[in-house]
Formats: structure tokens, sequence, C-alpha cells
């Protein structure tokens, strides 16, 4: 296999986590150069994951001069969109991390700049690679659910804010579950339904736990003065087809009907959902029947049949799309719809109209 050069632009929680594992499980990637404001948290990345003659750099600019064949952006949502840009003009490939961008003009910048160079530009929605996903999708494919006519996209935590980096922080990242987590469960229902036609978008934005002393946070407790962000937020989007999809996503919410990176689908032939593994439910000779794949055996789709994470997968389908020429699972024109929906949830919130798209 053809091994091909990196670079990574931000070094932090989710290259540590996600992406410089996965890089490192792939094997076909060199990282030959590492990228961030705090240049310890570069040099840390380049001792465990970095060639041996790996550069380092705290100016993005930097590295994109150097010869590679992509660049991972995984930095706060603020700058997505300028490494971004800055990497495809410069000849590289991009994998950004979720969500495409803080707005939707930096999100548009992003894709008029991938037609414009031709650089492949995917980004980060790796829940789509889950063999759950994979099995519900093609489920769609076939028509087995008929047409969705309504969806919700669940994205609910009932107390689990997290404290660290800057995810509390509004300028760098835009918002808080709603950008964070709630991207993924829209991005699920509206890959499932291959439907990104939106017409109008309401919704409601709050800010209610966020000021109280006694948190039970799982992530320990978080300093109210810093939550600049939401705690919860819930949008009503309907698509011109006359769908409709009901997205609820929180970090701090009393519910106990939590549920993250799912979607329920429902259709004129059947139903389905994640709530207790993947369900489809639908009437079949005239009686009420739930249908529940085994999903713990076999391959996942898009990795030749071998059994991988969905972290694995999405490095495979990046590698793939590089070095063959094959098709992006995750397209920029589908994010950034999903980035446009996002948007006009905060924008109802704070004006308290409902938001219509032309």
């Amino acid at each position: 296999m053809e091994k091909i050069k990196i670079g990574i632009v931000g070094c932090g929680g989710i290259a540590f986590g996600k992406h410089l594992p996965a890089i490192k499980r792939n094997g076909n990637f060199e990282v030959v150069a590492f990228c961030d404001t705090q240049i310890k948290r570069a040099e840390d990345a380049k001792k465990e994951y970095g060639t041996e003659d790996a550069r380092v750099y705290t100016d993005y600019n930097e590295l994109v001069k150097e010869d590679l064949a992509a660049v991972y952006v995984l930095t706060p949502n603020k700058s997505h969109a300028a490494i971004s840009v800055a990497a495809m003009k410069s000849g590289k490939h991009v994998m950004c991390e979720k969500p495409m961008a803080k707005s939707y003009a930096d999100a548009k910048l992003m894709l008029d700049t991938a037609k414009e160079t031709g650089k492949l530009l995917t980004i980060g929605y790796q829940n789509r690679y889950r063999t759950d996903s994979t099995y519900l999708k093609r489920a769609c494919e076939n028509d087995d659910l008929g047409e969705i006519y309504y969806a919700k996209s669940h994205a609910i935590r009932r107390r689990a804010v997290p404290t660290w980096g800057v995810f509390l922080n509004e300028e760098e990242q835009g918002g808080g579950p709603l950008i964070d987590i709630g991207t993924h469960a829209l991005d699920l229902t509206l890959w499932m339904m291959d439907n990104y036609e939106l017409e109008s978008v309401t919704g409601s934005v709050y800010r209610k736990l966020a000021d109280q002393k006694e948190q039970g946070n799982a992530f320990g407790e978080w300093d109210p003065s810093e939550f600049t962000v939401e705690d919860s937020a819930f949008g009503f989007i309907k698509m011109k087809n006359g769908a409709t999809i009901h997205l609820e996503a929180s970090w701090a919410l009393n519910s106990l009907d939590v549920d993250e990176a799912k979607t329920s689908l429902c259709g004129t032939k059947a139903g389905a959902d994640m709530k207790d593994g993947l369900r489809i439910n639908r009437v079949q000779y005239n009686k009420q029947s739930v249908e529940k794949p085994d999903l713990r055996s076999g391959g996942v789709a898009f990795y030749d049949g071998h059994s991988a994470n969905e972290t694995d997968i999405e490095q495979k389908v990046f590698y793939d799309a590089i070095t063959k020429g094959t098709e992006l699972v995750v397209k920029p024109e589908q994010a950034l719809v999903v980035t446009r929906a996002l948007e006009a949830i905060y924008e109802s919130g704070r004006t308290g109209k409902t938001v219509y798209f032309d």
C-alpha cells in the first residue's frame, strides 16, 4: 500500500482521542508535521505518532507549505475554515473535524474552495460508519422504510458537560451541545433520509442549568462564569418536500431519556430507531412487528468486509479517496446543510422567529 504524508493542525483531545490512534492503526499514513498554538502539545504528538524527522509548528501557515498529501484540521470550530482553506489552496486534501465550521458563511467558503482547487474535503462525522448506521442506511436506500416524512435527531446528555478545552467558549466554538453533539445526530438523520433541502427552521435555545452550584456533572464541576454557551437546544426543521425533523441536544438536562448520536425515522412502510440497539418496526401480516438485527457478527460496510470501529473506517475511506479516487462518504455539500440548519436554530432562538430558506 502506498504511504502518504499528512500534517496535523490541532494536537488536543480530538487528535489524541480519535484521529491519531486510528491513523496509526491504519499504517498507511506518515505524520510528518504537527501544529498547535501550544508547542508542547505538538511536540508530544510528534513523539507518540510522528516520524522521526517530523516538523513541529505553532503557525498552520507554515505547516501547509510542507510536501503533504493531506492536512487534518482538529482545532476549535472558529478556525476550521481558515485552516482548511489555506490547506486546500496549498494543494492539500483536508479532513476537518465536525462541525464543518462555526458559521454557514465559513462552511460555504470551505466548499467553494474545494470546488475551486479540486481538492478533497471531508468532515469528521464518524458515526455514519457505525454498524447500526450502515445497516440502517442500506435499509433506507432499499426503500424498506418507504417515504421518511418524520424523524428525530437525538443528542441528549443528562449531566455530561465537557469541562476541558474551549467547549464552554462561545467565541471559539460558536455554541454548546447543539453544535458539538447535535451536529452528529442531525448529520445521521439527514443522511438516512437523503434529504438536504431545507425550507424552514424554528429553534429554542436555553441556558437554564449552567449557573447551578450542585451540578452532578460526569466530567467534574464547571465554572459558571466560563459557561458562555447554551446547556440545551431544540429545533423543528421542515424540509421542502414536507418532511419534518425534531432535533434535541443537551449537555445538561433534567431528563432520563438520554441518547447521543442517534436517529429515529418514521416512513410510510416502516420505522426505525437506535433506542435499544437498532430496531425496525412495521406492520407485517396485519400484525405489529419489531425487527432487531444482530449486528455483532460479520463485516462492516466500507472496510472490505473486515470488522473495524468507525474511526478506523473513517481513515480508510479518506485514504482510499486520496489514493484510489474512490467516493467520499461524508461530502462537504451535506455537511454544509448541517451547519446551515444549526446556525438557523441559534438565530431562531435569539430572535424568536422562524428562519426561512429560498
